[in-house]
């Protein structure tokens, strides 16, 4: 499978790393008993997110990532970040997905909303829609809290993401320097 061609034929504004991040407002898990309170781009102004886009609920490899990065939250928490990830999967998947135990590859006890991108609108401004299957490519996005995005990775479906790497990253942006390959928090900027 296949990202799409660029959205700029379409006339969508590409996300790009240094620009606004694409502005949404999408159904969500925020209530998961109605699930009538939507996710907006602007509920995090003032706060890092790392918005992550996964292939669909209820497969192998998704459940793996979703629930690494949400056993982790508070060392993003701790360092002014939250976590969003999106799938054009519907809301009322993910409310099953959430009410189904771990063992069971559910993600049982998510500690983070998940987003419905059910027509792949966001996911065509990321550039990461697999259009003939309407489904994500595995896309992490980090947006520093002004809503400039700031980082971008996009990969196959069937690799994995890591939550350490995620939490390097997010440091390396944050220390407001320049970081040599392999940087690690603590260490020195170039330069400085």
């Amino acid at each position: 499978m296949t990202a799409t061609a660029p959205a700029t034929d379409t006339g969508i504004e590409l996300a790009k790393v240094g620009k606004p991040a694409p502005d949404f407002d999408l159904p969500s898990t925020k209530n998961l008993e109605t699930l009538k309170e939507n996710v907006k781009l602007s509920d995090y102004k003032g706060k890092w997110l790392i918005l992550m886009f996964y292939p669909l609920d209820f497969t192998a490899l998704c459940p793996t990532e979703v629930t690494a990065f949400s056993d982790r939250l508070e060392e993003f928490k701790g360092i002014g970040a939250e976590v969003l990830a999106v799938s054009t999967d519907s809301v009322y998947s993910h409310r099953a997905w959430i009410n189904t135990s771990r063992d069971q590859n559910g993600v049982e006890g998510l500690n983070y909303p998940l987003a419905s991108d059910a027509g792949g609108r966001l996911a065509r401004k990321y550039n990461i829609l697999i259009e003939e299957a309407n489904i994500a490519l595995r896309g992490l996005f980090v947006i520093n809290p002004e809503g400039i995005l700031q980082y971008s990775v996009v990969h196959a479906i069937n690799i994995g993401r890591s939550v350490d790497e995620t939490l390097r990253v997010l440091q390396a942006l944050q220390s407001g320097g320049m970081c040599g390959a392999d940087w690690k928090p603590g260490e020195a900027n170039i330069g400085a």
